[in-house]
């Protein structure tokens, strides 16, 4: 829920300019899937990534996890590969693997020598389309995944306090289902569940390869084409939109946990980044959440944590890269001594400070140059490359305009950051979740931690 943009030392933007996101090379099977490869040979390494478009949100109530699930059951077996061999191939070529599910997406990675990224590629593509679900595979990870719902969320207050804000925030879109799943689901989840979800989303034309590294794109291609292109494609379920309706009034919800100090956590909805040339707002938001909250002097920091001391913690953040609804979300904990409702007055203190008065160009000017910064710290990492380039692709913004996304979050004014503050931030459209802490029982042994792969 933090800022994306990192901290750095202030430097002028006149005298710092943005690096390119040079050479990224695109090519697109019959099959419909998509390979995108980014030359870059400064180690002798390489990024193999497969991103599905089939995350959380494309889930039916009553099966709520299942994408997750099998994330899981994928480092299984295949036709050819007993379970566990992908991983054991994986470590004896020298690399490591893992995968990760969001809300919109699945994707599964492998950072090797490039000498074994053939390899890769072969064991991915078998897996995108020869997965063997057993009954008793599955039976043994649902269990997995059950206990990291409990050392995850159930055990974790803040995590509780952000599921609860979701399911109040949402009503009709699908954000209003934890990734995870409830456990309910997961309790009543069957193998056939897991395996009616590969054989929806799985298919080329749902996915597309991202490969960073020391690799010739010609080359890469050619191996594409050997391993993934006889995979066939496949009609893939009808997407209806599911538009959240307008709130109507203020949404407040507690939380009743165990711990030590209250959470706060307040959300609004927002405009998403749709055209990335032709869009304004979200670059702005995206600012104000910065100046809030994106550095070590920022305002949350200086004026709640250091200063008045009313906040233990504060944070702001949005993201307007998305398949789904975009959100606005301030939070934090209060200091010892003080109360939830200080650090909510506190908060919107300000933000309507912004509101009010905006904010100057000294301050924004920081914040612009952090975001060069973190583009050229972020472009030193073969791993983030791969990141950047597969999240916006995700969320419909084509590789080609990583660099517009910068030059237009350059160009974003004073002015437009009051804007967005004034415009954005009623009260009718706020959803608040308060994690009520309830006695610690001293008494419960911990529970030992569980081995997950991501």
């Amino acid at each position: 829920m933090k800022s994306m943009i990192a901290p750095l030392a202030v430097l002028a933007i006149a005298v710092a300019p943005a690096p390119t996101f040079a050479n990224p090379f695109e090519t697109k099977l019959a099959n419909g899937l998509r390979v995108i490869v980014k030359e870059d040979p400064r180690a002798p390494t390489a990024v193999h990534m497969v991103w599905y478009l089939a995350g959380s949100m494309d889930e039916k109530d009553g099966t709520s996890g299942v994408a997750h699930v099998l994330e899981h059951l994928m480092f299984k077996g295949t036709k050819t590969l007993k379970s566990g061999e992908f991983n054991k191939r994986v470590a004896e070529a020298g690399g490591r693997d893992n995968a990760f599910t969001s809300r919109d997406y699945t994707a599964y990675f492998q950072i090797v020598p490039k000498g074994a990224l053939p390899e890769m590629m072969k064991l991915e593509a078998d897996r995108m389309a020869n997965l063997t679900l057993d009954a008793k595979e599955f039976a043994a990870e649902i269990k997995v995944v059950m206990e990291e719902r409990r050392l995850r969320t159930d055990d974790n207050p803040q995590a509780l306090v952000y599921e609860s804000l979701n399911a109040a925030l949402f009503q009709a879109h699908p954000y209003r289902r934890p990734i995870i799943g409830w456990m309910d689901d997961l309790e009543h989840m069957t193998w056939q569940d897991a395996r009616d979800w590969y054989r929806k989303w799985y298919a080329p034309n749902n996915a597309y390869v991202v490969i960073v590294g020391d690799v010739d794109h010609r080359e890469v291609f050619r191996l594409a084409q050997k391993y993934y292109g006889p995979h066939k494609a496949q009609v893939l379920p009808e997407r209806k939109p599911q538009n959240e309706p307008a709130q109507v009034g203020q949404r407040r919800l507690s939380v009743k946990a165990p711990a030590k100090l209250p959470y706060l956590a307040m959300a609004w909805k927002m405009p998403k980044l749709r055209d990335v040339r032709q869009d304004r707002d979200p670059y702005a938001l995206e600012m104000l959440a910065a100046v809030l909250d994106g550095h070590d002097a920022s305002r949350f920091s200086k004026n709640l944590v250091r200063g008045s001391r009313i906040a233990q913690s504060a944070g702001a953040g949005y993201d307007g890269t998305l398949r789904g609804e975009a959100t606005f979300i301030l939070d934090g904990q209060p200091a010892e001594g003080k109360t939830i409702a200080e650090l909510e007055a506190a908060l919107r203190a300000e933000l309507k400070r912004i509101q009010d008065e905006g904010v100057s160009a000294e301050e924004l000017e920081r914040v612009k140059t952090q975001a060069i910064a973190s583009q050229i710290y972020k472009r030193d990492s073969l791993m983030a490359q791969a990141m950047e380039i597969g999240g916006l692709e995700a969320a419909g913004v084509p590789w080609r305009d990583i660099d517009v996304l910068l030059e237009k979050l350059k160009a974003v004014t004073a002015e437009e950051v009051q804007a967005v503050a004034k415009k954005y931030f009623p009260d009718d459209a706020l959803t608040v979740a308060v994690l009520d802490p309830q006695p610690l029982d001293q008494s419960k042994p911990k529970k030992p931690s569980v081995a997950a792969r991501h």
